[in-house]
């Protein structure tokens, strides 16, 4: 396994999305947002996924040249339209609308309909909290996930991520509604190892240690990670006209929808007060008895920051398996493969 440079492999991200169709803002930030979660330790959403964006692109799926923009405002909400623009982008584009009705109302909810795969939603909820607010993000794709008391796919894994600003690191929770998000039978595939049998099962519903025999994931905690899945979808897909589930287990193709929301915690709290507050709850918790064999009580988000520190400083590691996919995409669209780097050389980037 290889490192590689945070900021080279942006550059190459970038390079492969724009020769692969994506327009030169979309190919930046959906790049920006990848090796985001590469550095974080999220390699199930890092750039692993760029080969299946740009199959997406030959297929129709996203459209890499689409330019989203806000339809409807009405007081506190705001919808959407992304065309199916690169999920990076236009999660971007609804939090940035969101913060911004939430500066002048203390709440903002912004809708983003047809969207495609955004990847870390936690991303997009820290663009709220580094501003002194507290983000919510959601989103709904096509069934990927058994229901509770099924063993086909019925629901969506649907991620939900929740950021507060504190005095220290935010408060990063980012999590999907199935024992593991997808991106983790694909990382596991690409590194050639074995999974737990409770994250997935075969096309006859038996448990798999397999990740190539997974053919849909199982609930997180059963009929709450399916219920939380369902509700999820009835806020981000039935609320903006553009349901996923039905569509999909009807027959017909099925989109994606993304919904951010803002909230201005000085509407509620001075700010400096509540990132103290924060701060205070989280060192009570850590100074809690510690079961045994933990080393350390975590805040949520707290271990993809500490990884970020130690990948910008070290460089992040690909799986060979997804080195090799890069390397063939790379020669397919004349695109300079990205080189590794020497822990000792491995360049600063930015964190965010």
């Amino acid at each position: 396994m290889s490192n590689y440079s945070p900021e080279d492999l942006e550059h190459f991200a970038t390079a492969l999305l724009t020769a692969g169709g994506f327009a030169p803002a979309h190919a930046e930030q959906t790049a920006k947002v990848l090796v985001w979660a590469n550095a974080r330790g999220a390699d199930s959403h890092g750039v692993l996924r760029i080969p299946r964006y740009l199959e997406m692109v030959k297929q129709g799926s996203i459209n890499p040249v689409a330019k989203p923009s806000v339809i409807k405002r009405d007081g506190a909400v705001a919808i959407l339209d992304a065309d199916r623009a690169p999920g990076a982008t236009s999660m971007v584009i609804a939090m940035t609308e969101a913060i911004d009705i939430a500066s002048r109302l203390g709440v903002g909810w912004c809708s983003a309909r047809s969207i495609t795969h955004a990847g870390a939603v936690g991303y997009y909820a820290l663009q709220a909290a580094q501003r002194g607010y507290v983000g919510i993000v959601m989103s709904a794709s096509s069934p990927l996930m058994a229901y509770h008391g099924s063993s086909a796919s019925g629901v969506s894994t649907n991620p939900i991520t929740i950021a507060a600003p504190s005095g220290e690191r935010p408060l990063l929770l980012d999590m999907s509604t199935s024992t593991v998000a997808l991106g983790k039978i694909f990382q596991a595939r690409d590194a050639g190892t074995a999974i737990p049998d409770t994250w997935g099962v075969d096309d006859q519903g038996h448990p798999t240690t397999d990740p190539a025999e997974v053919a849909t994931l199982t609930p997180l905690g059963g009929p709450k990670g399916s219920g939380l899945s369902l509700m999820i979808e009835v806020l981000s897909s039935l609320l903006v006209s553009n349901p996923v589930i039905s569509a999909a287990l009807e027959g017909s193709k099925a989109g994606m929808n993304g919904l951010a929301m803002a909230i201005r915690v000085s509407a509620f709290i001075d700010l400096t007060l509540f990132k103290a507050e924060v701060d205070r709850l989280a060192t009570n918790i850590r100074a809690l008895p510690r079961s045994e064999g933990t080393d350390s009580i975590l805040m949520p988000g707290e271990r993809g920051f500490q990884t970020a520190e130690q990948r910008h400083r070290d460089g992040i590691p690909l799986a060979a398996g997804t080195q090799k996919k890069l390397a063939a995409l790379a020669g397919e669209l004349g695109v300079a493969m990205l080189q590794p780097v020497s822990k000792a050389s491995a360049p600063k980037a930015d964190m965010q």
